[in-house]
This record gives structure tokens, C-alpha cells and sequence, in this order.
């Protein structure tokens, strides 16, 4: 079944400090997924892979097109959608996570994780002592968890970010650049945490530069050149697992 099928999108930006002059991030766009699949873009910078991931979050408002995402409550389009209702799709189903941490200041690390579960799990010490696992999973020092993430290293951070992402087993997860900056033993934490979201059903879109997470983690890949997509191939190593 599937969970995205996106047609004939196009982003462009009107840069009014440069007298409107008009730059195409997006061209034509033109794929679908299934529901629990993980598809990688990759490109280089500039290619469009971020654009896009925002269409499809609704950071960036397509300039044409359709974004057909299947719901739990039925198929919304989310070029035409409310702003309340992305809204609502972000707190229940859609979650976005960038390479950089961005967090209300003097709220500890575990409370930052537990933003999303906290939604739905009343007891906020279940909560707690579920981001106190996924936080040692990931290799975060125990005396951190209680600390001010503001003040951590990139790495720390993205691993704040990152298990915030994944607690509430989202249906569909945007997830940029997962494994950069990290150590190699993290990567692979990472990589096995994404893999089992998709064993639980959900459907993962991911952006990265590194080779060996896309080889590890995608179905399909989609390749990406100034705005365009110029392949969409399946993963062999997958096929033959």
C-alpha cells in the first residue's frame, strides 16, 4: 500500500534582494513509496534533496504539484492542506528530524526526548525511563541526561535529536544526514534503530551523503542533480537479504 506519491513538483524561490530574481530548487518532481519502505536521496549539496524533504514536511510550500500522503485518517494532499492540519499530522504521524538540535533552552535531555511521547504517554516516568534507554543505547554519557543540551558537543546533540525522533515510533519520519558526525559504533546504533522502526511499520525518507548508511538502510535510492530526479534505483543488497 502506499504511504506518499508525489506528482509534478516544482519549488521556486523569488529572491527579492536580487530583484526577484527566481531559482528552481524543485523540477518536476515525480515519485511514490510504500508504506514501510526507506528511501534515501542523495546528490550533491545543492541538488534539491533538502527542498524537497521541506515540501514534503511542509517547511516549503511547493510551487506546483501534489503531495499525496495516506494518512490514518484518509489521503491528504499536503501542498493544499490547512495549516492546522499539518500541523496535526506532525503531531500525530509526520516527524522531521534535521542535523541540528534545536531545543527550548534549560529543558534537560531527557525531557527534550520525551517531547513527542510526552503527547501520548500520560505517565510522564514511562516516558522518562524510555528515552533513559534509547539515550544508552545510543552511547550518551549517563551524567548528560539530566543536563542542558545547549551545552553538549554535535555529536551529543544529534543524539538528543535523534532518539527524540524515534521514541514515538513515528509513521512516517524525514530524517537528514542521520549518521554524520558520528563514531563508528554510534552508525551502526543508528542504522539498527531505523532498521527496527521499519520492522514496526514505519516508512522512513533519509537524506545522507555517506555511502555505507544508504547501502545499509534503503529500499531504493533516489538520485538527485539541480532540482531533478535522475535515477531512482533498488538496493541490490536488499533484494538479495
Amino acid at each position: 500500500m502506499k504511504i506518499l506519491e508525489v506528482s509534478g513538483l516544482s519549488k521556486t524561490f523569488n529572491l527579492h534582494i536580487l530583484h526577484n530574481k527566481k531559482i528552481e530548487a524543485l523540477k518536476n518532481i515525480d515519485f511514490s513509496m510504500e508504506e514501510g519502505e526507506i528511501i534515501g536521496l542523495t546528490g550533491k549539496s545543492g541538488s534539491g534533496k533538502s527542498s524537497l524533504m521541506k515540501c514534503i514536511y511542509r517547511t516549503y510550500l511547493a510551487s506546483t504539484g501534489t503531495i499525496l500522503y495516506h494518512s490514518d485518517k484518509g489521503k491528504k494532499d499536503l501542498v493544499q492542506a490547512s495549516d492546522h492540519e499539518m500541523i496535526e499530522l506532525r503531531k500525530t504521524e509526520i516527524t522531521y528530524c534535521s542535523q541540528f538540535l534545536s531545543v527550548i533552552p534549560r529543558v534537560t535531555a531527557i525531557d527534550v526526548v520525551c517531547e513527542n511521547l510526552f503527547r501520548v504517554e500520560k505517565n510522564k516516568e514511562i516516558a522518562r525511563a524510555k528515552a533513559r534507554e534509547i539515550l544508552a543505547y545510543l552511547g550518551l554519557a549517563e551524567e548528560l541526561w539530566d543536563a542542558f543540551p545547549a551545552t553538549f558537543s554535535g555529536g551529543e546533540q544529534q543524539r538528543i535529536n535523534l532518539a527524540r525522533a524515534v521514541l514515538g515510533n513515528p509513521k512516517f519520519l524525514l530524517i537528514d544526514e542521520p549518521t554524520a558526525s558520528l563514531d563508528a559504533k554510534t552508525k551502526e546504533a543508528v542504522i539498527r534503530l531505523i532498521l527496527n522502526l521499519k520492522k514496526q511499520g514505519s516508512s522512513v525518507i533519509c537524506i545522507s551523503h555517506d555511502d555505507y548508511t544508504i547501502d545499509q538502510l534503503v529500499d531504493r535510492n533516489i538520485e538527485m542533480q539541480n532540482g531533478t530526479i535522475v535515477s531512482i534505483q533498488s538496493n541490490p543488497k536488499k533484494e538479495n537479504s
